[in-house]
C-alpha cells in the first residue's frame, strides 16, 4: 500500500548547494511528504485487481456490457500499420505454482525449491484475444490492468 514519509534531511535545513540527485523531480518545500507505491505493493494490488475482474467477469449475464464497462478495446489498431484486430475470445488460465527456481551463486544449475503442499498457490488469469485476417494477438488481463492504474 502507498505509504508517506518525510525526506527528514530537508527538515535540517541543510543547503542544497552541494550536487545531489533525486529520482523524482518536485519541488523542495521545507516540510512536504511523498506517496510511493513500492513494487511489491503495486503486484499485490495487481493481484487482487486481477482476482476481481475475474470474478466479475464469470459472474456477469452480460460479458460483453461487463467489458465495455470495464474499458477493454473491442477493437485494437494493427502492428505497422496493418489491418485492426478485434476481440473474439476470452481466455481464463488456471496455474499452480508448486515450487521456486532462481539463479544459483557462481553456476549455470538454478536453484530449486519445490513447494510442500499447504505453500502451492493457484492464480488464474485472463487473456483478450485479438484477431485479424493478418495476425493474432493475445493481451495479458494484468498488462491491460496495470496500465490503468493511476499510481504507476
Amino acid at each position: 500500500m502507498p505509504h508517506d514519509h518525510h525526506h527528514h534531511d530537508h527538515e535540517s535545513g541543510h543547503s542544497h548547494a552541494h550536487d545531489h540527485q533525486h529520482a523524482h523531480d518536485h519541488n523542495h518545500p521545507q516540510d512536504h511528504l511523498h506517496s510511493h507505491m513500492h513494487q511489491a505493493d503495486v503486484a499485490a494490488e495487481l493481484q487482487v485487481l486481477t482476482a476481481q475482474f475475474i470474478d466479475g467477469f464469470i459472474q456477469a449475464k452480460d460479458k460483453m456490457s461487463y467489458l465495455r464497462l470495464a474499458g477493454v478495446p473491442l477493437e485494437k489498431p494493427g502492428v505497422d500499420g496493418g489491418l485492426s484486430l478485434k476481440l473474439v475470445d476470452v481466455k481464463l488460465t488456471t496455474e499452480w505454482q508448486v515450487g521456486t527456481a532462481s539463479p544459483s551463486f557462481g553456476s549455470r544449475e538454478l536453484s530449486y525449491l519445490p513447494y510442500p503442499g499447504p505453500m502451492v498457490t493457484e492464480r488464474t488469469n485472463m487473456g483478450l484475444v485479438y484477431v485479424s485476417l493478418d495476425s493474432k494477438e493475445v493481451m495479458d488481463l494484468r498488462a491491460f490492468l496495470y496500465a490503468k492504474m493511476e499510481y504507476v
